[in-house]
């Protein structure tokens, strides 16, 4: 059974994520060519280095601190997922805010757990006065796949922050 909850900052750490596994085997990306959107076979490895797990964690808590949201899904009380959402609005009148992570462990992908993240963060979202969620989101076919059921569209409005850190990265927006 898995638990869903909200983490606080003093849980934290590397330690939180040692039964986590970041791990993607990707073949196909989209890609936006001549105005159009296309898969193209872009095969590689995605997966997590130390370093990463350590920004990631720096990350998560500066997002809580600022106001934000971490939530967790543990099975067997070990993190298998994780979402946040940041507390700045941006985007003008889509009054956006964005959903800056959300990740399930490679052996649970698919059981159910990225659906129940992703509604938690619309629902705090739309509880702390946003109009639509923002996502910059892995551009794999099976990422957008998951994104477009639970309602994503492009964006409306880009964040150019965003697009210079992860140019083959899709913009997208959900409503709330």
């Amino acid at each position: 059974m898995i638990q869903y909850r909200p983490l606080n900052i003093n849980e934290l750490d590397r330690e939180l994520f040692r039964h986590f596994t970041r791990h993607q085997a990707v073949t196909k990306c989209w890609r936006r060519e001549n105005e159009k959107w296309v898969i193209k076979d872009i095969p590689f490895i995605d997966d997590w280095s130390e370093a990463d797990y350590q920004t990631l964690v720096a990350c998560l808590k500066n997002t809580i601190q600022t106001g934000g949201v971490v939530y967790g899904a543990f099975c067997d009380g070990m993190l298998k997922g994780f979402t946040s959402v940041e507390p700045l609005f941006f985007g003008g009148t889509q009054k956006y805010l964005e959903l800056s992570s959300l990740h399930v462990s490679e052996e649970l992908r698919g059981s159910g757990i990225g659906t129940e993240l992703f509604l938690l963060a619309k629902k705090w979202a739309k509880q702390h006065g946003a109009l639509k969620l923002y996502l910059s989101a892995h551009s794999a076919v099976e990422t957008q796949c998951f994104y477009h059921k639970m309602g994503c569209m492009e964006a409306a409005v880009y964040s150019w922050r965003h697009v210079e850190a992860e140019p083959f990265d899709c913009q997208l927006e959900c409503k709330l």
